[in-house]
């Protein structure tokens, strides 16, 4: 995953993640590797990589997309495993990258569903956008936009997906507020995130942060639900799918000159990757007109 080093707090936290993916999409294009490792293996035999991006897609979803959409995902899950996707729906991937997810959304939706993709990084898209030709995708459709700030009309999605994305916006509130604009009434959100556990110190929460997901921004389990509730969700529900322990993080950790066995109780299965889902509720019901029509 891209070394984002820079304060939550910072004003340019968006232009600092904007460069590192911009940079990460460049380098699945001029063919010298991506960032992260998403797949069981490369062509050339197993792949190195951190425990967060690796292994996320099988061989099965890895054969139905182009290699470079592989190449290119920053993701710590795998959204479209774990979420119901029907045919004829409309789904929305926040922040989606080299398209992996939303190329693989796509073929479950037809032949009447589409598949959205928004991403501000005009790297990404142009590789997305190239992935979608050589997939074939006809109802996919890659936007460009920011998740805070979402370039289509309310009530128009089914599905929302996204993948390690919402950790990294300075306003998580208003991705979700924005999420719950334009899900239709019933609409699922269903994303995978880096979520937290329970108190931990700041400075731990720092430092094991920018190696857990990029950026110290994700939210604790509590306040994710909290937020997801303020934003008008129901049906919360947060799963994890990785739960990561000390030895993860410790080389990461010793580097930064860091005691790792000093802080081993505040990390050690307090950082997850997790599949968060909600509900947008469905309208209130209609006063029947007549003595059948609410049956």
């Amino acid at each position: 995953m891209p070394d984002v080093n820079v304060d939550i707090a910072d004003g340019n936290i968006k232009e600092v993640v904007r460069e590192k993916y911009g940079q990460a999409a460049l380098r699945v294009t001029d063919k010298t590797g991506g960032s992260s490792c998403c797949g069981a293996t490369a062509a050339d035999g197993p792949l190195s990589c951190d425990p967060i991006t690796s292994n996320l897609y099988d061989e099965s979803q890895a054969r139905q997309i182009p290699e470079e959409a592989m190449l290119a995902s920053l993701g710590c899950g795998n959204p479209t495993a774990l979420a119901w996707l029907s045919p004829g729906e409309t789904v929305l991937d926040l922040g989606s990258g080299g398209g992996i997810d939303v190329l693989l959304s796509a073929r479950r939706v037809v032949p009447s569903g589409k598949a959205y993709g928004l991403d501000m990084t005009d790297e990404m898209l142009a590789l997305a956008n190239e992935n979608r030709r050589k997939a074939g995708a006809e109802n996919v459709e890659f936007l460009k936009g920011e998740i805070e700030n979402i370039p289509l009309p309310d009530n128009t999605v089914d599905v929302i997906i996204s993948n390690c994305v919402i950790n990294l916006s300075a306003d998580k509130d208003r991705v979700l507020r924005e999420a719950f604009r334009v899900l239709k009434p019933g609409g699922r959100f269903a994303v995978s995130d880096v979520v937290t556990r329970g108190e931990i110190a700041l400075e731990v929460r720092q430092s094991v942060l920018l190696w857990v997901g990029c950026i110290a921004g994700a939210l604790e389990e509590n306040e994710y639900r909290g937020k997801l509730s303020a934003a008008g969700f129901e049906q919360i529900e947060i799963e994890p799918t990785r739960i990561y322990r000390i030895e993860d993080a410790r080389e990461f950790l010793s580097s930064s000159g860091i005691d790792v066995n000093s802080i081993a109780g505040q990390v050690d299965e307090k950082f997850m990757s997790a599949f968060v889902r909600a509900v947008k509720p469905k309208r209130t019901q209609e006063a029947c007109c007549g003595p059948t029509c609410c049956d």
